[in-house]
């Protein structure tokens, strides 16, 4: 149940049957949570429209209360306004009731999507590190993030499709090939290097350096992403482009636009048309297209595969990568259908000091590094923590802690005690079914606030949806796991001598579970039965 925008749609009615000359969308007004002692929700509409109507907003607040006071009685308990001039609900326990009874019904799915409509088509492009070594943390930092707004998106209606682009075209293979051979242009060290020098039998550097791209991908790549929880739908070539001529068909449809030029005996874009500071090349005086050359019919090819929207997940340092991308994509067609997200670098710190050494390559701490020393669950929690465009100083005494000071242990605790509690009352032979439970019964302020919790789950999916602010997710399990230790230990969930408030409780405790394990699945964090 998505209250939020019930309670818009009733706001909006009241408006437009009050003033029905005011020209207000729900875009511009925002449904909120206060604090609890106000309400469960909040909105601002009094504020934004008062000068419109020349009014004061606290007045206009109260005339909105007044108005939905009259026409919607079966979902609130109290419609209040307060200073400066917020409208505040809150609902009426059996509202909450039926929350339970369908969170029971739907299970993992509450914030499931189901429509029978064509879903629109998402395309992720994320991590795609070159296949040059193993997946650094600065790298490997848009996995989880990449792989988590993926299943927002899923659970929200669409069709993802989540792809790790290969980029084994191009002068960084080269560079390889000159590395495995160990020749005087090497640049790429490490013990997975010298192990390809010793399997590939090839000559030439840039023969050598495709096939030890794709050892790379299929050896150390492809493994540490499933390391990781990170299952993609395709691993896209780079080279394939070039080898099915989309390449030369996107330079050839620029140069019917005239967007391209030739200057130099190369070959050079029009960015600035589309507000990049400079033009830029994208074939060479010698011929080699570049990698922005070989980006522009990636990003068509993904158009053309029927993606609705597409969304990039790069590393902060190709963030002068971003106009001229999006320029060319402009330029095909597709404008306002990528989005490209830059995500900050992460640093690893131990005992209080930076960690910078790695077992493989002796220059950085690699993903696979990570994952050994904490497990997949606490680096995917840690990293979906902290909002993409900030830092992350990853605390690597934290990260092993098992105290409610680690949050991911926070929370699979709380599922591990939830799952406790429920073969407590199993052995105890208490069973509910949706007929023998009277919800009536619970009153107590810390169980009503836990079914509350259950409500911003798709809301906040819709959030993420829009903002992409992955982050708030793992808060919300942090959040949610705090609601309901703080009702376990105020609410006695099985009591014998009182078998109708145990059964009730326990239909909490099952619900809490379902919409827990949702999260956590989400996030591609693992729910523990035990602990």
């Amino acid at each position: 149940m998505e209250i939020r925008e019930e309670i818009k749609k009733i706001v909006l009615f009241i408006i437009k049957q009050k003033w029905p000359d005011l020209n207000i969308s729900g875009k511009e007004f925002e449904i909120n949570y206060p604090i609890s002692e106000f309400g469960d929700y909040s909105s601002n509409i009094a504020l934004k429209i008062a000068s419109k109507i020349k009014k004061n907003p606290l007045e206009v607040a109260e005339e909105i209360t007044n108005e939905i006071k009259k026409t919607n009685q079966d979902i609130f308990k109290e419609i209040s306004f307060v200073k400066p001039g917020f409208v505040n609900f809150s609902f009426k326990d059996e509202f909450l009731y039926e929350v339970i009874k369908e969170v029971l019904q739907k299970k993992e799915n509450y914030s499931q999507i189901l429509s029978k409509e064509k879903k629109q088509k998402l395309h992720l492009d994320f991590v795609s590190a070159n296949p040059t070594g193993p997946v650094h943390l600065g790298n490997g930092r848009g996995g989880p993030f990449g792989d988590v707004l993926g299943n927002v998106f899923k659970k929200r209606g669409w069709d993802v499709w989540k792809e790790y682009y290969i980029n084994d075209f191009g002068n960084q293979i080269k560079i390889l090939g000159h590395s495995v051979l160990k020749d005087k242009e090497t640049q790429y060290k490490g013990e997975y290097i010298n192990q390809l020098h010793k399997e590939i039998k090839e000559t030439d550097p840039f023969l050598v350096g495709q096939e030890a791209s794709q050892k790379i991908i299929q050896e150390i790549i492809k493994p540490s992403m499933e390391k990781l929880g990170i299952e993609f739908d395709e691993y896209f070539s780079e080279k394939s482009l070039h080898d099915d001529g989309k390449v030369e068909a996107v330079f050839e449809e620029l140069e019917k636009k005239d967007l391209v030029y030739e200057k130099d005996d190369a070959v050079w874009f029009r960015s600035t048309k589309f507000g990049d500071e400079k033009d830029r090349v994208i074939q060479k005086n010698t011929g080699e297209v570049t990698y922005f050359g070989g980006d522009i019919a990636y990003h068509k090819d993904k158009f053309e595969r029927g993606a609705d929207k597409a969304i990039n997940i790069w590393g902060a340092d190709h963030h002068g990568d971003v106009k001229r991308v999006e320029g060319a994509v402009e330029a095909l067609g597709y404008k306002g259908k990528l989005d490209i997200i830059l995500s900050q670098m992460v640093k690893i710190i131990q005992d209080g000091k930076e960690l910078k050494m790695s077992k493989r390559k002796g220059t950085y701490v690699s993903m696979d590094d990570l994952i050994d020393e904490v497990g997949k669950d606490t680096v995917r929690f840690f990293f979906l923590m902290y909002s993409y465009n900030t830092h992350i100083n990853f605390d690597i005494n934290l990260a092993k802690e098992q105290s409610s000071k680690n949050p991911v242990f926070y929370v699979q605790y709380a599922y591990a005690r939830i799952c406790s509690v429920l073969r407590k009352a199993e052995e105890a032979g208490i069973k509910f079914s949706e007929e023998n439970i009277n919800l009536n019964l619970l009153k107590d302020q810390k169980e009503l606030e836990l079914i509350k919790y259950f409500l911003r789950l798709p809301e906040l999916l819709d959030d993420i949806v829009s903002e992409y602010e992955v982050h708030r997710l793992p808060h919300y399990a942090i959040e949610l796991a705090d609601k309901f230790h703080s009702f376990y230990h105020d609410c006695r969930v099985i009591d014998e001598e009182k078998i109708d408030l145990t059964k009730a409780r326990l239909a909490v405790v099952t619900a809490t579970k379902y919409i827990l394990r949702e999260t956590l699945d989400i996030l591609g964090v693992d729910a523990p039965e035990k602990m």
